[in-house]
C-alpha cells in the first residue's frame, strides 16, 4: 500500500519544471520519500485544517493545526496551531463555530509558511482529501498550480481494516471520533491517534 502513496514522482517532476521561485516550488524540488522505506523511517506530518465550508473551490482555510512523527514517535516540540491569513470575509457561522476573528485572519500565517511544513514529508489525515483538497487549491490560486502531495488516510486504513475483516460497517463508524471510541483513544488527541 505504502508504494501507492508514491507512484506521483513523476508528476513532481513535471510540477517543478513549471513552478515559481518560492515555497512551492521549494517542496517540489524535494523529492518524495522512498517508497520502500518503512513507514517508520518516514516524516509524516499529521495535519488538520479547519475551513470556512467543505468546497475548496468555494470556500477557504481558516487554520491549520499539524505535528510530525518519525520512527512511531510524536514530535511534540513540533505541534503548531496558527491561524491562516485570509483577504476573504468570514460568515458569522464561520466566527461561531470555529471562534476565530475576522481580525485573526487578517494577522494569520500565510500559505506559503503551511507548504514549507509540509516539504520533505508524507501527509497524514483522517479523510485526506480534504486537506489535500483545499491545499492544493490554494496553492493554485496562489501559485497557478496545484502540487502533487503525497498522503496517507487514516479513514482509508480504517476502512480497508474492516474491510479484510470482512466486518460489516456504516459509513459514521469511520468518523475520526467514533474510531477514537473504538480504539479507546483519548478525544482530544488528533488523527495520528488512529495511525
Amino acid at each position: 500500500m505504502f508504494g501507492l502513496l508514491f507512484n506521483q514522482e513523476s508528476k513532481r517532476r513535471r510540477l517543478l519544471d513549471k513552478a515559481p521561485e518560492g515555497p512551492l516550488r521549494d517542496y517540489l524540488e524535494q523529492s518524495f520519500p522512498d517508497k520502500a522505506a518503512p513507514v517508520s523511517d518516514t516524516a509524516l506530518l499529521a495535519m488538520d485544517f479547519e475551513t470556512s465550508g467543505l468546497d475548496a473551490k468555494h470556500d477557504h482555510l481558516l487554520s491549520v493545526g499539524y505535528v510530525t512523527l518519525l520512527h512511531n514517535q510524536v514530535a511534540l516540540d513540533t505541534a503548531h496551531h496558527q491561524i491562516i491569513h485570509s483577504k476573504r470575509d468570514m460568515d458569522d457561522d464561520n466566527i461561531t463555530i470555529h471562534h476565530i476573528t475576522h481580525d485573526q485572519v487578517a494577522q494569520g500565517m500565510t500559505l506559503p509558511q503551511v507548504v514549507e511544513s509540509i516539504k520533505g514529508k508524507v501527509l497524514l489525515a483522517h479523510h485526506a482529501a480534504v486537506e489535500i483538497g483545499f491545499l492544493q487549491q490554494a496553492c493554485k490560486n496562489l501559485y497557478g498550480l496545484a502540487p502533487v502531495i503525497p498522503a496517507i488516510d487514516t479513514m482509508q486504513l480504517a476502512r480497508q481494516r474492516l474491510e479484510r475483516r470482512q466486518q460489516p460497517f456504516k459509513a459514521n463508524e469511520l468518523r475520526l471520533f467514533n474510531l477514537r471510541k473504538q480504539y479507546g483513544k483519548r478525544q482530544t488527541i488528533s488523527p495520528i491517534a488512529f495511525f
